[in-house]
């Protein structure tokens, strides 16, 4: 008897009754069937089924489940990918097994070595209690009762801290406003740079410490003032050395023992609008610390109010101020200061006042004369129109500004045209020195300012897709201003007839004789009284410090310098001059790709076309 079963592959499939055997006498009636007899022609498969152990065929072929391959091939892939990964696992073992040499990145570039050493000046000019990594070996605490008390034991308030303004040791707070400013400024523009440089904390910390020190300055917690301060220290030698003071005496600053006067003003608009601008910009660099940077806008508020309401200038009255750091006008500082409180705050108000057609009169805007173009620590037009500019170029805000804005760029235009080789607006030494100040001692001051200006407005330019721009009928690529500024800073930096260094620690010729308190006297437990530095000041020794990064005032107009200590129109160097080389040096430095930030400076300002309402809502009867 016979039965049928399903077959998995189709058709019926017979069954004998010997089925019902057990396994293992199925097993052994198998070898006993004669094949031949079997009246069906079987499928390879289902003749396996048949076949003895020592009689099964080899597969010609693999089911893979979704695909069917040779045999063969499958073998040979199989083979191929071990002796692949076989191989790969023996490279990797190799590679990480064997020493490597790593690649060193690329040197840094000129101007990215010289940065770091001119950051570090403003270490060695810093005042009060020192932080615990300031770097600079021979300084330490000093003048550490500044402002607490004067001749007659009063106290005052608590004025340590800040910077030196030079190689003395007087605290001038409006070239030391000037200063703060431009760091700021070269922050906003191209804090991606100083990161690359891996600066950028350091210059952050160097702003904090004249920023903090500025707000002891005055009662930066109110909304009005009737009192700033001014300056700490006295320079007036008229006196002799019978009145010790910061000039007459030569004197480490941690020796100091000598009362140091504080002087105050009540009308000094000037100074109240620059110390405003310092505020203000930097409260636009520490935007991300929401704190410090509302104390600082406040602050700046306060001092703005006061710069608007007590009219007068802070060196008026024959004060040391008019001898050392006399301000022409405070018009500019209107403009100037105008401008960064309207880019820290976004309030119009100040727009409006920066871009009056008659506040650009009184400021000089329209005036020309020989020292027009030449942004210092006295006169901030030209860093006001570049600013401005910006505004323009990037926001276009349009009337009720758009006719002193345009004014500002037209003439941002001329001036950077006249610091071109091509124009004889200024004349330049053998060397190739621009002379800003026509020949005047201290040039550098005045040449690094001009070479952040110009590398400054090419980056706009470039950021706006505008190759260049037109002095009179001739065309101008933004690379001419780019080549006005590096040629600058390499005379600076030794390109010059006497391959002199004027950054001092930059290079192997620099110089040596540095006109400066602290770099002079050396460090040896022995305090040298007001007339006993003298020694030290009239050696022909060189400094026993160096006092890495500082930039001298530099060499006259013929190319020549003289490394004499008492020299200080060739050897001294202040704050704002390194500021200025700063800034100039953090535009020129690493990768040319990496251009301004274009979006901080305009965190606070509102949109200058606010986006219209929605239309009403369709009328229904």
């Amino acid at each position: 008897m016979s039965m049928y079963g399903r077959d998995p592959w189709g058709g019926p499939l017979e069954i004998n009754n010997a089925d019902s055997a057990t396994d293992d006498d199925r097993s052994r009636n198998m070898n006993d069937f004669d094949r031949a007899s079997l009246s069906r022609r079987l499928d390879e498969t289902q003749q396996s089924w048949l076949l003895g152990p020592g009689e099964q065929k080899k597969k010609k072929y693999v089911d893979l489940g979704c695909v069917v391959v040779s045999r063969q091939i499958f073998v040979w892939t199989v083979g191929v990918l071990l002796a692949v990964g076989f191989v790969s696992g023996l490279v990797v073992l190799i590679v990480k097994t064997v020493p490597r040499h790593h690649k060193h990145p690329p040197p840094a570039d000129n101007y990215t070595v010289a940065l770091h050493k001119a950051l570090m000046f403003f270490n060695a000019q810093k005042s009060g209690k020192l932080p615990r990594h300031n770097n600079v070996s021979w300084r330490g605490n000093s003048c550490m009762n500044d402002g607490k008390s004067d001749k007659s034991g009063a106290v005052l308030k608590d004025l340590v801290g800040g910077y030196y303004d030079a190689g003395d040791t007087i605290k001038f707070h409006f070239p030391k406003a000037f200063a703060m400013t431009m760091l700021s400024w070269s922050v906003i523009e191209y804090r991606a740079k100083y990161e690359a440089a891996g600066e950028l904390n350091h210059v952050k910390e160097i702003i904090k410490w004249g920023t903090d020190y500025f707000l002891k300055t005055f009662n930066s917690t109110a909304d009005s003032i009737s009192q700033l301060v001014a300056q700490v220290g006295k320079g007036d030698t008229s006196g002799g050395t019978s009145d010790p003071n910061d000039h007459t005496c030569w004197m480490r600053p941690e020796d100091i023992d000598y009362p140091r006067p504080v002087t105050e003003c009540s009308s000094c608009s000037d100074l109240a609008a620059e110390m405003a601008a310092a505020l203000a910009s930097a409260s636009i660099v520490f935007k991300d610390n929401k704190v410090y940077s509302k104390k600082l806008v406040h602050g700046a508020a306060t001092l703005w109010k006061f710069a608007r309401d007590q009219r007068g200038s802070y060196s008026a009255g024959g004060s040391d101020a008019a001898t050392f750091y006399n301000s022409s006008m405070y018009w500019d500082e209107f403009v100037w200061g105008g401008a960064w409180m309207y880019y820290a705050t976004g309030n119009q108000s100040y727009l409006y006042l920066a871009s009056h057609p008659k506040l650009a009169k009184h400021a000089g805007a329209f005036w020309g004369g020989p020292d027009y173009g030449v942004l210092s620590w006295d006169n901030k037009l030209t860093g006001a129109q570049v600013l401005l500019t910006r505004l323009r170029l990037f926001l276009s805000p349009g009337y009720p500004y758009e006719e002193t804005l345009k004014t500002f760029h037209n003439q941002t235009s001329i001036i950077m045209c006249s610091y071109l080789p091509y124009f004889n607006s200024f004349n330049r030494t053998r060397g190739g020195l621009i002379q800003l100040n026509h020949g005047r001692p201290q040039p550098l001051q005045y040449v690094v300012n001009a070479a952040f200006l110009a590398t400054l407005y090419s980056d706009y330019l470039d950021a706006a897709d505008t190759p260049g721009w037109y002095c009179g009928p001739n065309f101008y690529s933004t690379n001419e201003l780019r080549k006005f500024a590096e040629s600058q800073i390499d005379y600076i930096l030794g390109k010059n007839p006497r391959k002199m260094s004027y950054v001092v620690g930059y290079g192997n010729h620099y110089p040596k004789h540095v006109h400066h308190r602290g770099a002079s006297i050396p460090k040896n437990k022995v305090k040298y009284n007001c007339k006993g530095g003298y020694k030290w000041r009239d050696s022909k020794k060189p400094n026993p410090h160096t006092i890495i990064g500082a930039m001298v005032a530099g060499p006259d107009k013929h190319d020549g310098f003289h490394d004499v200590r008492t020299n200080y129109n060739y050897t001294e160097p202040t704050l704002a001059g390194n500021a200025g080389l700063v800034a100039a040096l953090v535009a020129l430095s690493g990768d040319k790709t990496t251009k301004i930030d274009k979006n901080t400076i305009f965190s606070a300002v509102p949109p200058m076309f606010p986006t219209p309402p929605p239309p009403p809502a369709p009328w229904k009867p």
